[in-house]
């Protein structure tokens, strides 16, 4: 018997196994996968980048868009310069700037645009501006932007559109994107333009919050922004109450009447959100009905107390209900598209922070949907 042990067979010429028809076939398809997925990718580039191009010449979509600016904000000028610029770079060719001043709103300045023949009417300024610019605008179908440089900023923020970067706010108004918004209106029913529904696409009130807004620092505004609202509010925590009777129509449009109701705020909202704090966390800005409060404080500072643990409380929970720990304030929160309040003494009104004055009657109302707003595209 020999002592050399057997030696295994050669098979192939790499000394290996030779691959089943199956696998050359499974290898054959992933290579053409890989293949394919490729050429896709690349035909997917392509496409992206003459997308691009074309809308950077933007030959094929020129829209007229107007600027209504407030001048009297610090930034406008620069503002102004930077716009100019920013359509140059992209090719936008129609391009018109119109001034509020003193003797013209930017209401009038949005109806003189809409009169040019301006597409897009692109508001820059603060909540004021855009509030003035959205009444002109209202039932139109015309498109609306804006370039948010005021204190607060309250809708643009609301709206999800860039605070404190130009460039991507113009990137959306200038832009497809948009949403059909709700506009609320106040009426001033003892006054003498009675039948003009003011426009208010944030808060609408009276009381306290319209005497703490009127009473605000315009210098101390501009200094420590937001802050200067609460600084007013103090100087009237303990200003008198005010009694009225309420009526809310709701939702189903049956209409609830209270007599004699005491409070030191009545809001209604279309948005409720304001940087830090959550007013309204039921308030949409398109679902056709405003969101009213009715605030009342007990028990001096207590109560406010009170009360700021319940807006902590619903910024937290996003729920429309008061703190458990609250017992000298109360809120009381309805929704519906109109609301009548007869007061037994006159009182501040405001709508988006701008003072209407004092009136003892008014009626809230809601044009469903009745402004095209232009915001970023979530797709």
């Amino acid at each position: 018997m020999s002592g050399r042990l057997p030696m295994p067979r050669r098979q192939g010429r790499h000394n290996g196994i030779m691959p089943t028809p199956a696998v050359v076939f499974l290898c054959t398809l992933a290579g053409l996968a890989i293949v394919f997925a490729a050429v896709a990718l690349l035909m997917r580039a392509y496409k992206q980048r003459e997308f691009a191009r074309r809308l950077e010449a933007r030959d094929d979509d020129q829209v007229s868009y107007a600027f209504i600016i407030n001048p009297s904000k610090p930034q406008a000028a620069e503002t102004r310069k930077h716009i100019q610029a920013y359509c140059k770079a992209k090719h936008i060719r129609e391009v018109r700037f119109i001034e509020t001043r003193l003797d013209r709103d930017g209401k009038a300045c949005a109806l003189m645009a809409l009169e040019q023949g301006a597409q897009v009417v692109v508001a820059v300024g603060g909540d004021g501006t855009v509030r003035t610019v959205a009444s002109a605008l209202a039932g139109t179908g015309q498109a609306m932007g804006i370039i948010p440089i005021g204190t607060g900023n309250l809708f643009a923020r609301n709206m999800g559109i860039p605070v404190g970067n130009l460039d991507a706010a113009l990137t959306v108004a200038t832009s497809h994107g948009s949403n059909l918004v709700d506009v609320g209106r106040m009426f001033l029913l003892d006054g003498q333009d009675k039948d003009r529904g003011h426009a208010f696409l944030i808060i609408a009130g009276i009381g306290f919050d319209a005497l703490m807004i009127d009473d605000t620092d315009p210098n101390l505004k501009k200094t420590v922004s937001w802050l200067a609202y609460f600084i007013s509010g103090a100087k009237h925590l303990f200003a008198p109450k005010y009694t009225g009777d309420i009526s809310i129509t709701r939702p189903d449009q049956v209409t609830q009447t209270n007599t004699s109701v005491t409070f030191r705020t009545f809001m209604a909202g279309n948005c409720g959100e304001i940087p830090g704090f959550s007013l309204m966390p039921n308030a949409s800005w398109d679902d056709g009905n405003l969101d009213f409060e009715i605030i009342d404080t007990s028990a001096g500072l207590i109560g406010w107390a009170n009360l700021f643990g319940d807006v902590m409380h619903q910024t937290i929970t996003r729920k429309a209900s008061k703190s458990p720990l609250s017992t000298n304030s109360t809120i009381v929160q309805l929704q519906g598209p109109r609301a009548e309040i007869k007061l037994d003494d006159p009182a501040l009104a405001q709508v988006d922070g701008d003072i209407l004055g004092e009136t003892r009657h008014i009626a809230l109302e809601v044009e469903r949907q009745a402004l095209n707003v232009r915001v970023p595209q979530t797709d």
